[in-house]
């Protein structure tokens, strides 16, 4: 008995049909977790990041204009204030200068004071009918003790270059002497003492100097 032959395809197609009911269902492809869009609060997150800023609101605008003028106005006051302070540290600095001008010689003039009551006290002793020449003497002699202690006090010192040799920066040469016992260039007599103020020379002594 012949056999029909069969159609190009026919048991081609049945065989892969079966094939397929074989294998069970067709599987969905998978999906990238990190290509998908986030979910929930990171998609909001997200989404906040992306959108622009919201502009202010005219209150804000207002109070943010209210702030900068108070500071602006703490500043101003802090400004005026800090002028104020220097302008009268000035006008102390200025006040000081003008009374250690006025009153420098304050403390030696005290001294002083107490010098000319000893002159007085040597005058008044001096004009009695009974004083004699070695009272006046000592008077005169304390007198001159105090004054000296008194220059001493505020550093003037005396300059009294007696046998000492000649220093122009501190003698002052009125002549020239010839003196066999003196080395040349030799103070031989003071004429008038000379004085320092603090080192500095304030008189120079008047001397005669050996040839």
């Amino acid at each position: 008995m012949a056999k029909r032959a069969n159609k190009p395809g026919e048991s081609g197609e049945e065989v892969i049909e079966e094939r397929a009911d074989a294998a069970g269902p067709a599987q969905a492809p998978a999906v990238d977790a990190a290509a998908a869009p986030p979910q929930g609060g990171a998609a909001n997150e997200a989404a906040a990041a992306v959108e622009p800023h919201a502009p202010a609101t005219l209150e804000q605008l207002q109070a943010q204009i209210a702030a900068l003028q108070a500071k602006a106005d703490e500043h101003w006051d802090r400004l005026l204030r800090t002028q104020a302070e220097m302008e009268n540290l000035r006008k102390r600095s200025r006040r000081d200068v003008e009374h250690a001008h006025k009153f420098a010689l304050e403390g030696f003039a005290s001294d002083l004071l107490g010098v000319k009551d000893s002159l007085e006290m040597g005058l008044n002793a001096a004009s009695q009918d009974d004083a004699g020449a070695s009272s006046i003497r000592e008077g005169t002699e304390l007198t001159l003790k105090l004054l000296t202690q008194t220059l001493e006090k505020h550093d003037i010192q005396e300059i009294n270059p007696l046998g000492k040799k000649f220093d122009p920066e501190l003698h002052q040469a009125m002549n020239v002497l010839e003196d066999q016992n003196a080395a040349p260039n030799t103070v031989v007599m003071v004429i008038q003492k000379g004085y320092l103020l603090n080192g500095r020379l304030l008189r120079p002594a008047l001397v005669s100097v050996a040839k």
